[in-house]
């Protein structure tokens, strides 16, 4: 299943306040992300599409893979104030064109080869890079965060679902001086998100292939916006089964956003609302809307069923994250894999998922489904994501299987199936 994120709120607490003083932590993890693919698609992308072959399962065109390491320190400063840096580095450990011929990561720099290789006379080079760089101090119920870190706010936020991720240049001011509300301002300078990228690398983005693009190549930090991105958000539980926050973003000279939602649990009867508005003031809004119920059975299962619309008339195309060219969002109705598309313009959707765990396994099962209509676009997808998830002791396991089932109603001959196979392995430390 996905992996756990923490709330920016969460983050920001355990970063400013988790570790004893004068204590110095080192951690991070080794992580191994393997997928296949079964596709009846010939995508242009492939290093098959001179012979004309369908990527088939464990066949190299149709896989995908990437190692990578992160060392994270932390450490107090002195009361009140503590740092924290963050390295990643990342490698396909020398099997493009031999076991795979895609990677998991965008972060991967191309350089050219007198042989063939990864692509005709190019191949990949490792990446390394300082993903997270910060110091914080706590006072009076405040706390200020400056430097490299991950966000997490419903349209700027670090996507963690991927072997490595995508972090920001910020301060973050939190207050927590009113009872029951937590409020925040954001100032985000640089982000290292793809959707700043500036170079250009070979990768698949497409229902087929690995949804490569969410870090820049070697993790390089690009402006922000146009002229960085301006956040303000409230949080309140005064009501403790309900939650409510509303966000505002001020992207300067590009557009305004707002995102608004309400979660409810109460003795596991789960419920929740959003509505979100992208504004880009010359043009029309993009906005949109999704409700979510469920019931959570303590230690048995939790059931959950949402949908969610997108207007028609947008023009920016999604009401997601900012910052990656993925375009996750934070919609109930996210699909587990196949990001982009249910926050897209004209896009409605729904879906269902159960998950629980059985014999110390967890198990996940999700069905997803999309009709994006717009001038020229009719489009429906559907996907189905079972996964299966166990720890043993500090190494972390997920086996994922997924179907994804694209018809375009207008050019049918564009229709695309795919099962893939993916292989999630982390060992912690």
């Amino acid at each position: 299943m996905k992996f756990t994120k923490l709330s920016l709120v969460a983050a920001m607490l355990i970063g400013s306040s988790a570790f004893a003083i004068d204590n110095t932590k080192v951690s991070g993890n080794v992580k191994l992300f393997y997928g296949t693919m079964d596709s009846d698609s010939v995508d242009a992308t492939y290093a098959s599409t001179a012979k004309g072959e369908e990527p088939g399962l464990f066949d190299s065109t149709g896989s995908y893979g990437d190692v990578a390491v992160d060392l994270e320190l932390t450490t107090d400063l002195t009361k009140g104030v503590s740092a924290g840096v963050k390295a990643t580095y990342i490698t396909t450990l020398g099997l493009e064109n031999n076991i795979v011929d895609n990677t998991w990561s965008n972060a991967h720099g191309v350089t050219a080869n007198s042989a063939a290789s990864f692509a005709a006379g190019q191949q990949l080079d490792d990446s390394m890079f300082v993903g997270e760089a910060w110091i914080a101090g706590t006072a009076f119920d405040t706390t200020l965060k400056v430097g490299r870190q991950a966000l997490d706010t419903p349209l700027a936020f670090t996507e963690s679902w991927g072997v490595a991720q995508n972090t920001f240049e910020a301060a973050v001011l939190i207050n927590q001086s009113i009872p029951d509300t937590t409020l925040v301002g954001t100032y985000v300078g640089k982000s290292n998100g793809s959707a700043d990228d500036v170079e250009t690398a070979l990768h698949l983005n497409t229902i087929s292939g690995a949804q490569a693009g969410y870090v820049s190549v070697d993790g390089k930090f690009n402006t922000f916006g146009s002229d960085g991105v301006y956040v303000a958000g409230i949080i309140n539980n005064s009501i403790k089964p309900l939650t409510v926050q509303a966000w505002y973003y001020d992207l300067q000279q590009l557009a305004t956003a707002y995102w608004l939602q309400a979660d409810l649990n109460l003795d596991g009867v789960l419920a929740g609302a959003q509505y979100a508005v992208v504004d880009a003031d010359t043009t029309d809004d993009d906005e949109a809307y999704s409700i979510m119920l469920g019931y959570d059975m303590k230690d048995v299962a939790t059931v959950k069923v949402a949908y969610s619309s997108v207007d028609d008339k947008g023009a920016t195309g999604y009401v997601a994250n900012v910052a990656t060219t993925t375009k996750q969002s934070k919609l109930y109705t996210e699909m587990w894999w196949y990001y982009g598309l249910v926050s897209s313009t004209g896009a409605d959707s729904m879906s269902l998922s159960v998950e629980g765990s059985v014999a110390n396994i967890d198990l996940f099962a999700g069905f997803y489904f999309t009709d994006i209509e717009t001038p020229g676009v009719d489009t429906e997808v559907t996907e189905v994501a079972l996964t299966a998830s166990k720890s043993y002791g500090p190494v972390d396991t997920t086996l994922a299987l997924l179907y994804d089932d694209e018809e375009d109603k207008l050019a049918p001959a564009n229709d695309v199936k795919t099962t893939s196979l993916q292989v999630y392995l982390t060992y912690n430390f």
